[in-house]
């Protein structure tokens, strides 16, 4: 049965110091994820001059990212559960954010320095670990201290740190001409200097001050969230639209390199090429989303349509799996991924379950997204490896686009306070 928490209480405005070192914050975060996601792993883990063949490197890779992106879904709501918890004068989230920053950094060493498909997974379980515990915190801080109105706005900045992360950070290995371990260092260091700053610098209220009026009602459950209606459906479509634009995107080098064909070097450039396009278009759709939805008070409608643009990606390289092609594919999902994620987020804080409860509930909403990226590859690479091609892979991806779009219709809009 679907509760009516009341809404938020929040009416002061950010400003602009707190919008710049929250998007930072996410920045980093974003970086150290995507950037072993897309590059660094399919290298460690490529098995082209193997007697296994190519195919046996994407599925070592999608079972990697699978078994850290359960990791990510387990450690998130337990650090976000925590963190509401934290009673008193005692900050809430700066101490989470603290410790997954350091936690992040540390296995980002550890993975450059594994080798084998099982050293490297058990790294890269830390590295998930750490990134979920830092971003279940950095998340609760929209419900903590935003208002509604402003929430549109931060989702936003989230989003497309997302993209500009990946440009970053592959384009530093890229460009520099990093060796996967040097690339893992850089990673590691930004993490730690950059996730100790933001998490210090942005204001934290204790815990006397941020708690709902109320504690939670007599029989309420700790996980009420999973029988709210209108909150279960959200998480639903988000996870499948995650799981859409993971297979449209984590496999593309391993797509230029074998299902196109390039040679290792130009593959190389050419992914960071496709990868600036899709930020240019997530960063825009992002920032006009936000604010639209913002402006007009509906989130729903917005992130439905933003679904149905990106299944559209999948179909274009279906039809035709050229490099011209994939580029306008990209610049297709970069724009519905970006207002996706944006309104999606922003929804998400609309319909939170529980006002106790906010980091919680939003590192659960983080995490699901973090899930469908990291199942993504698993199910990509057993596709691949069930046609020895791509093209199932993209028309997966445009199929599940479009189912996420129709179970998101499903979550019903809270009138706004």
């Amino acid at each position: 049965m679907s509760t009516q928490p009341p809404r938020s209480a929040i009416t002061q405005k950010v400003g602009a110091s707190w919008f710049t070192l929250f998007t930072v914050a996410w920045l980093v975060i974003w970086t150290v994820q995507l950037t072993p996601l897309q590059l660094l792993l399919p290298l460690q883990l490529d098995t082209s001059d193997s007697e296994a063949g190519w195919v046996s490197g994407v599925v070592s890779s999608g079972l990697v990212l699978g078994v850290g992106g359960l990791a990510g879904v387990i450690a998130g709501p337990i650090a976000g559960s925590l963190s509401d918890n934290r009673k008193g004068s005692r900050p809430r989230r700066r101490p989470f954010a603290l410790v997954g920053a350091w936690v992040t950094a540390i296995c980002l060493l550890l993975t450059g320095a594994s080798e084998g498909p099982l050293a490297i997974g058990a790294s890269w379980v830390g590295v998930s670990v750490g990134i979920a515990i830092a971003s279940a915190a950095f998340t609760a801080m929209i419900a903590d201290q935003l208002p509604v109105a402003q929430r549109g706005a931060a989702s936003s900045a989230a989003s497309s740190a997302q993209a500009v992360g990946i440009v970053v950070g592959v384009g530093t290995v890229v460009l520099l001409g990093l060796g996967v371990f040097d690339g893992y260092l850089v990673l590691a260091i930004a993490m730690a200097v950059v996730g100790t700053a933001v998490a210090l610098l942005l204001p934290d209220p204790s815990g006397a001050l941020t708690e709902a009026p109320a504690s939670r009602e007599p029989g309420g459950s700790r996980f009420a969230f999973l029988r709210d209606r209108d909150f279960r459906w959200m998480l639903i479509g988000r996870l499948v639209v995650n799981i859409g634009n993971a297979l449209g995107t984590a496999l593309f080098l391993f797509f230029l390199l074998y299902g196109i064909g390039q040679p290792h070097a130009e593959a190389e450039d050419n992914l960071l090429l496709i990868i600036v396009v899709y930020t240019v278009f997530v960063v825009t759709a992002s920032i006009v989303a936000g604010l639209v939805s913002d402006r007009i008070g509906r989130r729903r409608g917005l992130t439905v349509i933003a679904a149905l643009v990106q299944a559209l990606s999948g179909v274009v390289i279906v039809i035709s799996p050229t490099f011209t092609m994939t580029m306008v594919a990209a610049a297709l999902m970069g724009v519905g991924y970006g207002a996706f994620m944006t309104t999606g987020l922003a929804f998400a804080t609309d319909l939170l379950p529980s006002e106790r409860d906010h980091a919680r509930d939003l590192g659960v909403v983080n995490v699901i997204a973090a899930l469908g990226q990291l199942l993504g590859p698993v199910i990509g690479a057993g596709l691949v490896a069930l046609v020895g091609g791509f093209w199932l892979v993209f028309a997966a991806a445009a199929v599940l686009s479009v189912i996420g779009a129709g179970l998101t219709a499903l979550a019903r809009e809270r009138p706004r306070g």
